[in-house]
């Protein structure tokens, strides 16, 4: 699709910020890998070889039983034993040797019965965020082959819950920030397009609305009731949604007497044309100047409950749930190293990205 002249001058103006515009490509390939998590980092194969037959135990539940062994539940594929049965197509002496039979399955037969050796597909990080594993000392433990940043107190991989946290945080961001510039973008439209008492009852409404305690009101609705993801993002944009109302309310308020917009309603135009389709591109300027504030403060939010323990479950792949642990485990510098870098990577990558859209909306601003 060929892009309007309008919007080739926009990429022209976006791309010669180099500095947004690498931290678009960056931002993305981070992203677009954190959208794969399951299959980057997980304790479930890729791809199982049993007796011939290729298993995908990434999207489908295998029991036990389907590998020859005693229990209904999924297999747990890292057990010595459920591996043993894996390679060799299911012989009875895993039960009760799973070494010497592996190794027999390596020459291609167990107990003198020719077989077809099996095999497992792993992940690049054999563990998912919830995973459990047996590091063999105390938790946190420090970085090692195994686990590339540590484990954290409960020794749970590092790198898998900050995989899995970083899209979480921004998929969260992304949510909330579009809901909230939804509904303040419209309420801004609308008092700064028509004025007088609406304009005067909405500003009432929104001085009270802003004086709520929003933290207070969030942690006793976590005590009523379960925190999960879709109610922090309810709670986080019935109370976000004012920040945008400010800004876009001035710029209708200044464009609406403008000769075009007094032209529109003479022809006859609906309010609700003029108010999104003539007079809102003309304020995108300064609603985007003020998204990267959204999202970061988004984030940042998310972060603090999570800290505080009024946000998502413990077992959420949280950056602020690690920020947690780095506080309570000095001793486990890696944890608190980890938990600033993420932070620091994806929020000034956003914040450079939204840099180089503003200025790629601005009139103002001409490609060199």
């Amino acid at each position: 699709m060929r892009l309007s002249p309008l919007n080739q001058r926009r990429w022209r103006n976006f791309t010669a910020n180099r500095r947004a515009y690498w931290s678009l490509i960056v931002f993305s390939i981070l992203f677009g890998l954190s959208l794969f998590a399951e299959f980057i980092a997980n304790d479930r194969p890729l791809l199982v070889s049993f007796r011939g037959e290729i298993k995908a135990p990434i999207f489908n539940f295998y029991p036990e039983t389907a590998f020859g062994g005693d229990f209904r539940t999924e297999a747990v594929y890292r057990d010595p034993e459920v591996a043993c049965l894996i390679r060799t197509g299911g012989a009875e002496l895993c039960m009760d040797d799973p070494e010497d039979a592996m190794a027999q399955a390596a020459e291609g037969f167990v107990d003198g019965i020719p077989i077809e050796p099996g095999w497992m597909l792993w992940p690049l990080i054999p563990y998912s965020y919830t995973t459990i594993n047996d590091i063999g000392g105390v938790a946190p433990s420090a970085p090692d082959s195994r686990h590339w940043l540590g484990t954290d107190d409960t020794a749970r991989d590092v790198l898998a819950r900050v995989i899995y946290g970083f899209r979480l945080s921004v998929f969260f961001a992304i949510v909330v920030t579009v809901l909230t510039s939804v509904i303040g973008i419209t309420a801004g439209a609308v008092q700064g397009y028509f004025g007088g008492w609406i304009d005067l009852g909405f500003q009432r409404v929104i001085e009270l609305w802003g004086a709520t305690p929003s933290l207070y009101i969030i942690i006793i609705v976590a005590a009523m009731f379960q925190m999960n993801f879709w109610l922090l993002v309810f709670l986080m944009t019935l109370f976000g949604w004012t920040a945008l109302v400010g800004v876009v309310r001035a710029e209708f308020l200044r464009a609406r007497n403008f000769e075009y917009v007094r032209a529109a309603r003479a022809l006859g135009v609906s309010n609700a044309v003029i108010m999104f389709r003539h007079v809102l591109p003309n304020a995108m300027v300064a609603t985007l100047t003020m998204l990267p504030f959204i999202v970061t403060g988004t984030i940042g939010s998310l972060a603090a409950l999570d800290f505080l323990g009024f946000g998502l479950p413990s077992s959420a792949p949280s950056l602020g749930e690690l920020t947690l642990q780095a506080k309570q485990n000095l001793q486990a510098p890696w944890l608190g190293f980890t938990a600033f870098f993420a932070f620091a990577i994806m929020l000034s990558l956003l914040v450079f990205i939204f840099e180089g859209v503003r200025d790629a909306f601005d009139p103002r601003k001409t490609f060199q």
